[in-house]
């Protein structure tokens, strides 16, 4: 589970279930006096009263329940066996062997079934540094995953699992049809396999929020997620299953929350016509393919005001932008002639403030794209067109 100030995982709590019918049965053995239900003897009774009641929230968790499953995360750990290879007491040396063991758990659902193969989507995070995934349905049924694909920056990833034992699959809506304020339900496994099949409920408190993200765990944002809000009791083990409406559709896949003592309730899922496109990609190519720039960069806002001025000689009137560090040979930068200490504040048409900005107008472009980029060197603005390519290189 990655962690910045916001830690990833999702769950989502809270909605009213409305009573609509309720039918009475007399117990004959028991009678109902001032003092509560009791038998002949005397004794306290149970009510044989049955109550029936169904609501939005338990018709739509009806329609896709089968389908969530918890994503078990499984990697290689060395053991030392004391008694050798062999088992033989007061041998002193150390076998050592590599075991599967489990280190997290996640949430996850059945999106489609092709012949002998389901698919499954969950998040990247949860399945991250694996090196074996087990698949847990609701029946119990235990089932051996392979990954498909994998996103690191829409924290996305797609498994594939036997179909002999898959009942049911999920059915993705329309996140843009979202309203704040509709009932919003969320299934998956919080705490692990235990408390697998858990469902809370609570309501979309905002949509299209940008959250910042730290993919690489080095404590600093390096990319901003777009998604919904919801209130939620959220649990670690949720991460990667399914925020659904009151249709059952699956409408966002769980990913974070803001976890700290002063906050409660506000946790984000990938919005679900974001997620659909990746996970075509990611069944189709295993990998989301994007361009990219090749070029190593630095927030112009972290280097000192002697720097700029020294090293980049930049205006005073220049506030924000991003220092090219270095440039990947053979790179569309450097093919477009950029070079180190320029500085990019425009790219296509928008202007840049911070790397994070920068990556997600990179990705927002296609292979083959002819880009306008302006950039200061030496203190002069000067602009180049750079024609967009992919790489081996994450940026």
């Amino acid at each position: 589970m990655q962690k910045l100030n916001i830690k990833k995982f999702l769950a989502i709590g809270l909605a009213s279930t409305v009573l609509v019918g309720c039918d009475a049965a007399t117990n004959d053995s028991a009678t109902e006096t001032e003092t509560g239900n009791v038998d002949e003897s005397g004794n306290v009774a149970v009510s044989e009263m049955r109550v029936e009641t169904t609501s939005d929230v338990t018709e739509a968790v009806s329609e896709i329940d089968d389908a969530v499953v918890s994503v078990i995360n499984k990697q290689r750990v060395t053991t030392q066996d004391p008694w050798g290879l062999y088992g033989g007491q007061g041998e002193a040396e150390l076998e050592e062997e590599e075991q599967l063991q489990q280190v997290g758990t996640g949430s996850g659902a059945v999106y489609k079934v092709d012949g002998d193969t389901a698919y499954v989507f969950t998040n990247n995070h949860v399945i991250e540094g694996s090196d074996a995934i087990d698949v847990l349905l609701k029946d119990g049924t235990r089932i051996e995953a392979q990954v498909v694909g994998a996103d690191v920056w829409t924290d996305l990833a797609v498994l594939s699992i036997s179909s002999e034992n898959i009942t049911k699959v999920a059915e993705f809506g329309d996140s843009e049809s979202l309203v704040v304020g509709e009932p919003a339900i969320a299934l998956g496994s919080p705490l692990g396999t235990n408390f697998a099949s858990s469902v809370t409920s609570g309501i979309v408190s905002g949509l299209g929020r940008t959250v910042p993200v730290d993919t690489n765990g080095d404590s600093e944002y390096d990319w901003e997620m777009t998604a919904i809000q919801t209130d939620a009791a959220i649990n670690p083990g949720n991460s990667g299953g399914p925020l659904v409406n009151v249709a059952g559709q699956v409408v966002g896949i769980n990913s974070m929350k803001i976890s700290t003592s002063t906050v409660e309730g506000m946790g984000f899922a990938i919005p679900s016509n974001d997620a659909v496109d990746i996970i075509n990609e990611l069944e189709q190519n295993g990998e989301v393919v994007r361009p990219v720039l090749g070029v190593g960069m630095v927030d112009l806002a972290t280097v000192s005001a002697a720097q700029q001025d020294s090293i980049l000689g930049l205006p005073e009137d220049v506030s924000g932008g991003v220092v090219i560090a270095q440039v990947t040979p053979d790179s569309a930068a450097a093919a477009a002639g950029l070079q180190e200490n320029d500085v990019i504040v425009s790219f296509n048409g928008t202007d840049i403030t911070s790397g994070v900005q920068l990556r997600q107008q990179i990705y927002d472009t296609e292979i083959g794209d002819e880009v306008e980029v302006e950039y200061y060197r030496d203190g002069t603005l000067e602009s180049t067109t750079i024609t967009m390519r992919t790489s081996d290189e994450n940026l």
